[in-house]
């Protein structure tokens, strides 16, 4: 017999598998905040669910059906997670916090690998797998919390996988992270390579969340060459469906920006940029490139950076730079890269 999938569920789903198997109504809402308010993954330790309860719960029941593989913890604090799935595959996420800040960011992955193929990320080496169930991205979250005695605080679908290609899961995820885990939209932010159609739908919805597109190039000519999605979603057209985005949800995208040596990162390339999205409603944030084994890009120099930097907040935009986490356990952008093989599913 299949056994009930608690994380995932409402209040209502829950209320109507202990009425289904004989118990109070009352105690759905006992196991509801356990596993939403407290992020509790041993059900013995339930305290107020009387032992007949929690018997039929541990034989009827699972918590979730991934589990913790591998934790590696770097020495600036950040943590970086591997998760086996129910098949048998890996994703990972990180969590990550900052200094002076009481802020908890989670990196989660809406999917098994990346079909998106840059030429500069390491996850792309994965290929792609599956898309992660709803189920499956919101376990991460819960296993994190339940792992460290935390509560995160904001969450960034910036992991594994391109989240606009598994948009289904990732909207009923953000719902119940809205809803059950109690995460404001303003504290979501959802990065896409520029899947226009999905940006579109998105726009329709009145999306709240924070949209961050990672662009990492000031024309086509240059975003053809390292993102293949280019191809199918030029950039011109990608600008022109963003503008349209801010104007119908009246909110601010972010534009990623991966700075890499002798490819994005000169001078030109910065006025370029300035001009591309001088009439978009947008702040920046430049990213400077994790090298890595698997690719010979490079990062760009900080005097590169900065005069990057100088000439976008020149134009007008407000420019962050992103602070580099996790670099020495692989948990920074773009290399999400699991030393352990997926295996086929």
């Amino acid at each position: 017999m299949e056994k009930f999938v608690i994380l995932g569920k409402n209040l209502k789903q829950m209320e109507d598998f202990m009425i289904d198997n004989s118990q109070s109504k009352f105690r759905a809402k006992q196991l509801y905040n356990w596993v939403y308010l407290n992020s509790v993954s041993d059900i013995d330790l339930m305290s107020n669910l009387p032992l007949q309860t929690r018997e039929m719960l541990k034989e009827k029941a699972v918590l979730t059906t991934i589990s913790v593989k591998d934790k590696q913890v770097s020495k600036d604090s950040t943590i970086k997670y591997l998760f086996e799935m129910g098949d048998g595959s890996y994703s990972e996420a990180v969590l990550m916090r900052f200094d002076n800040r009481s802020n908890l960011t989670a990196c989660i992955s809406t999917q098994v690998g990346c079909p998106m193929n840059c030429a500069f990320c390491a996850t792309a080496k994965l290929g792609f797998k599956r898309n992660l169930t709803c189920d499956e991205i919101i376990q991460q979250i819960f296993l994190i919390q339940s792992d460290m005695s935390v509560k995160v605080t904001n969450i960034v679908f910036m992991g594994q996988g391109e989240p606009l290609l598994n948009l289904d899961n990732l909207l009923s995820s953000i719902k119940i992270f809205r809803e059950q885990f109690q995460i404001g939209s303003r504290r979501i932010t959802v990065s896409t390579c520029g899947i226009i159609p999905a940006i579109n739908k998105l726009a329709e919805m009145d999306f709240q969340s924070t949209l961050a597109v990672s662009l990492h190039a000031p024309n086509q000519e240059i975003r053809k060459s390292i993102m293949p999605v280019a191809l199918k979603y030029p950039f011109d057209d990608l600008l022109s469906a963003l503008k349209s985005y801010t104007e119908k949800t009246s909110r601010r995208v972010t534009i990623e920006y991966v700075l890499m040596k002798g490819i994005n990162d000169s001078v030109n390339n910065a006025k370029d940029l300035a001009y591309a999205i001088s009439k978009l409603k947008c702040n920046v944030n430049l990213i400077v490139y994790n090298q890595n084994d698997k690719s010979n890009f490079k990062k760009a120099d900080k005097i590169s950076v900065q005069k990057f930097k100088y000439i976008l907040e020149a134009s007008g935009k407000k420019v962050t730079i992103r602070l580099e986490r996790g670099a020495d356990i692989d948990a920074a952008c773009g290399q999400l890269s699991s030393k352990f093989s997926n295996k086929k599913v």
